[in-house]
């Protein structure tokens, strides 16, 4: 199966991604592994002509919005994201106008149509340094509230909230945690953004996943455990052999991230199916959001 999908993506001149949340198998015949966001910036700058991305549909898009000329292919439709379907465009523009000429600050983990409707976006690495860069005193942070509230502690802002969150991070307590600890006493606890601020607190790291990727390799650390989706694990272990990595809770399983299998992709290849389009009108307005990060964090 593996050779088969490597030989269909050189015979498409395409570039196989896989987000560090992928089951293992994924993951080890992926050209590229990380960040949805960086997964796609990383893409748009190869010469393939075909973008497979293995993540969720939102990934999917925001590849589409960096790279127009690019086909991309989502392998399974139904990979979507239950916290980016937590905000609609039509809610957004209600909430837009009951908070009149503050920006909107939206995470990437939103849908090409929300992150139209907003001034600038930012990923759970860099929503401090976006969120102290804007002028103005007060906006509006989408869809995570997790993630607006752990930024707010880092700003003089006032951050409005929008009612959203990852569930899967969400579903991780401090009750879990003091478990995982009492387990292992000695090993390091890094956080995702995306848990509660009360679990972010007993972090000695609050990181996205690259950054607990480097966070681990940086670290004089043996043990760590790891407050985010389990399938961070897998990367975590390939690239720092001889540390050990446990999950904060087994429960942080995300079942979207699992429905892409070796099938689906060998399928999509052969019949250059699910593929992912950004209409031209929500494209624009959407890589001009992306890009205000981008350009902020270069």
């Amino acid at each position: 199966m593996k050779e088969k999908i490597r030989a269909l993506v050189k015979e498409r001149n395409a570039v196989l991604l896989s987000h560090n949340y992928q089951p293992p198998e994924i993951q080890e015949m992926a050209d590229l592994c990380g960040d949805s966001l960086e997964l796609s910036i990383r893409a748009a700058d190869t010469d393939a002509e075909v973008i497979v991305f293995c993540g969720v549909h939102f990934m999917a898009e925001t590849a589409s919005i960096l790279s127009p000329d690019k086909i991309v292919l989502l392998p399974n439709a139904d990979a979507g994201c239950p916290m980016a379907d937590m905000i609609t465009p039509v809610a957004l523009r209600a909430r837009r106008k009951d908070l009149p000429g503050i920006p909107v600050v939206t995470y990437v983990n939103s849908s090409a149509a929300v992150k139209a409707l907003s001034t600038i976006c930012c990923t759970s690495a860099n929503a401090v340094a976006v969120v102290n860069s804007l002028d103005d005193a007060e906006l509006l942070m989408t869809p995570d509230r997790n993630l607006a509230r752990n930024t707010a502690r880092h700003t003089d802002k006032k951050i409005h909230l929008w009612d959203g969150c990852c569930p899967i991070h969400d579903r991780l307590t401090v009750a879990d945690v003091e478990a995982a600890k009492a387990a292992h006493p000695g090993a390091v606890f890094m956080a995702h953004p995306e848990c509660r601020p009360e679990v972010v607190e007993m972090a000695d790291a609050a990181l996205s996943t690259s950054g607990m990727i480097r966070f681990a390799a940086e670290s004089d650390a043996t043990e760590f455990i790891v407050g985010t989706e389990v399938g961070l694990l897998y990367p975590l272990a390939q690239k720092n052999p001889g540390k050990i990595f446990y999950p904060a809770s087994e429960g942080m399983v995300c079942p979207d991230m699992k429905k892409i299998t070796p099938q689906d992709i060998l399928d999509c290849l052969e019949n250059m199916s699910g593929q992912v389009k950004v209409p031209e009108d929500i494209r624009i307005p959407a890589l001009a959001a992306v890009t205000r990060m981008i350009e902020l964090s270069r």
